[in-house]
């Protein structure tokens, strides 16, 4: 089916490269930089996501940044001079950059004033925007015009939602998110911060569990409580090169959920700066909005 717009979204989504690849979604890969070396998250093509979260165990420190407004001009001219676009972002409490977002898309659209622009603010990251990304592309398939699109997304992304188990209370503390002395004392009682995709955009720590075991246990029954829609979308589980981790959140949610559809795939680099080797994240479309 011939479409009149394109369907785009950017790698901060953790989208797998192999479904990006099966239903041919443009990426915007955002970028980082590791060792001194500069990097774009093209979803684990030029440097795999094993060999990333090895460096960061051998102490590298990734550092992320925003793209610019030239950057998107880049990325979005080419399409609008064909046709229109409708972009799916990460969230904006979570980064600037979406303000450059709005700035090329402002100067595009006098550029091309006969064209549609639509950006829709997911106010989510990770697993939850892939969730997203990828329902919203099974209309945009099945020839839902660019409203209809927007208006699914604006009117259920609420409904997208994560819960994070970090391992190691270092990489929070480096990028501000806890003190020096928190840290210092959670690890020492070895306790795994459970962070929450909030209904504002950002990212919240809901609960310290001890010992990581019990945290991932935690998280599954707290999805459970949140009322997760599997007949809607898969369930997803992202890990940050922690697969046996991984495999027992599966597990579990497979007792609980006989029959779900369960995605397991790797949190990029953009989260992993933030988060952490040993994040385990389990992500899902809920039937209910969410309440923190």
């Amino acid at each position: 089916m011939a479409l009149d717009y394109v369907f785009m979204t950017d790698s901060d989504s953790d989208l797998p490269y192999h479904l990006k690849e099966q239903y041919d979604i443009p990426v915007v890969y955002m970028p980082y930089a590791l060792n001194g070396k500069e990097y774009f998250d093209d979803l684990g093509q030029m440097l795999d996501h094993k060999s990333y979260y090895d460096a960061m165990r051998a102490g590298a420190v990734p550092v992320t940044s925003a793209l610019n407004e030239e950057a998107y001009l880049e990325y979005f001219d080419p399409i609008l001079k064909d046709k229109d676009l409708l972009f799916v972002a990460f969230s904006s409490k979570l980064s600037c950059t979406l303000q450059a977002v709005y700035s090329a898309r402002e100067k595009l659209l006098k550029t091309y004033p006969g064209r549609k622009f639509v950006v829709v603010d997911t106010l989510s990251i990770s697993g939850p925007q892939t969730l997203l990304v990828l329902k919203a592309h099974t209309m945009y398939r099945n020839g839902a015009s660019i409203e209809e699109v927007a208006d699914w997304l604006e009117n259920n992304k609420m409904r997208a939602q994560a819960l994070f188990v970090v391992d190691d209370l270092k990489y929070l503390k480096r990028g501000g998110r806890i003190s020096p002395m928190a840290a210092t004392v959670g690890s020492m009682l070895d306790l795994k911060p459970v962070i929450y995709e909030a209904k504002d955009g950002s990212l919240q720590a809901i609960e310290k569990i001890r010992g990581r075991k019990k945290a991932i246990g935690f998280i599954v029954d707290k999805m459970l409580e949140f009322e997760p829609d599997p007949k809607e979308s898969p369930l997803l589980i992202l890990h940050a090169d922690s697969p046996e981790d991984a495999e027992r959140a599966r597990a579990l949610v497979a007792q609980k959920l006989p029959g779900a559809d369960i995605l397991v795939e790797n949190v990029g680099p953009v989260i992993g700066a933030h988060c952490g080797p040993g994040t385990v994240a389990l992500c899902y479309i809920g039937t209910k909005p969410r309440n923190i």
